[in-house]
């Protein structure tokens, strides 16, 4: 099996890059990971996360969307970056992966993937979720009407951070629906698809003097009625209660946590609980736990997959594009 000749652009400091990085280095039966470049003054801006690129090679923008014999990329800069590097990637001819959900310019994002379907590219965006266990079997579960009709989902990803994070996001419209909310829009996405209306309620908490629209819920209306999605960056504990809840005519799921951490490793669980009309009025339902996994060895993974066309890509051009949309229209 050839091995994917691979280079990433960029990291961040609330994002997942480095992250990313340690995947695909560690994955050296999939990847050759030829360098990495950090455009916007990134060594300087984030002293702190340059020790993962340490005894690797560093390389210049040019240098990696010149290489013919670089196969693909994953853009990982600070999201108001995004589609400018991954457009630039997919000019070159190389397949993408990009830090989600994007920039904040719909006219960017579109040309970017028309690019990219254009030249026949994967384009692929980290939506961690996407490859979560149990997520993936709730999501096949709900297409084979174990649950029937859906009537609506339910979610919260939520975080605490202090003053410097939260300020940062002043930079962004929607604040921690654009930045994590992005998440739950896509897992609602794919099972209810597009809202007939959007009702966002995004605001400012205003704590240490921040500014930034540090909490977010959005109303989703459908024909059966509302789902809801909430993220804040205010909520002590937030991660452990993270959760995905679905309603459907026959029976409700709800995947709590959504991640948790494994005693002693830093390897991840989920668990998926069912509830149907034989458990009760108020019954505890059945409840399967994962195996520990990694957030994103599975979605590095995949991504080799797509390119080498072992797998072909379940999210098209055309549903990322409506996605984005969603995302947009919901900050």
């Amino acid at each position: 099996m050839r091995k994917i000749r691979v280079a990433e652009i960029g990291t961040s400091e609330f994002s997942h890059g480095n992250q990313i990085w340690q995947s695909i280095n560690k994955q050296s039966e999939l990847f050759e990971v030829v360098g990495f470049a950090l455009p916007e003054g990134e060594r300087e801006k984030y002293p702190e996360q340059m020790e993962a690129f340490e005894g690797y090679k560093e390389l210049s923008i040019e240098d990696i969307l010149s290489d013919g014999s670089i196969d693909a990329v994953f853009v990982e800069t600070e999201e108001k970056y995004l589609t400018k590097y991954g457009r630039a990637v997919v000019e070159a001819g190389k397949h993408l992966h990009m830090e989600k959900p994007g920039g904040q310019e719909l006219s960017e994002f579109e040309a970017m993937l028309g690019t990219a379907k254009e030249k026949n590219l994967v384009f692929h965006t980290g939506y961690m979720y996407r490859y979560n266990p149990a997520v993936k079997r709730l999501l096949s579960d709900i297409r084979e009407g174990k649950l029937g009709e859906i009537i609506s989902v339910e979610s919260e990803m939520s975080c605490y951070h202090g003053k410097k994070m939260r300020q940062w996001l002043s930079g962004y419209r929607g604040g921690m629906t654009f930045f994590l909310g992005c998440h739950l829009l896509d897992l609602t996405y794919s099972i209810m698809g597009m809202p007939n209306k959007i009702i966002p309620m995004n605001r400012a908490s205003g704590l240490d003097g921040a500014s930034s629209l540090d909490q977010g819920l959005v109303l989703l209306d459908y024909d059966r009625g509302y789902s809801y999605l909430k993220t804040t960056a205010v909520h002590h504990g937030g991660p452990g209660r993270r959760y995905f809840n679905v309603i459907g005519t026959k029976g409700s799921a709800e995947i709590r946590p959504l991640e948790g951490y494994c005693t002693g490793s830093n390897l991840l669980y989920s668990e998926l609980t069912y509830r149907f009309p034989e458990h009760g009025w108020a019954g505890v339902g059945e409840t399967f736990r994962t195996e520990p996994f990694d957030r994103y060895d599975e979605m590095t993974a995949s991504f080799a997959a797509y390119v080498r066309g072992e797998r072909e890509n379940p999210y098209t051009y055309e549903r990322e594009l409506e996605l984005y949309k969603l995302i947009m229209r919901s900050i």
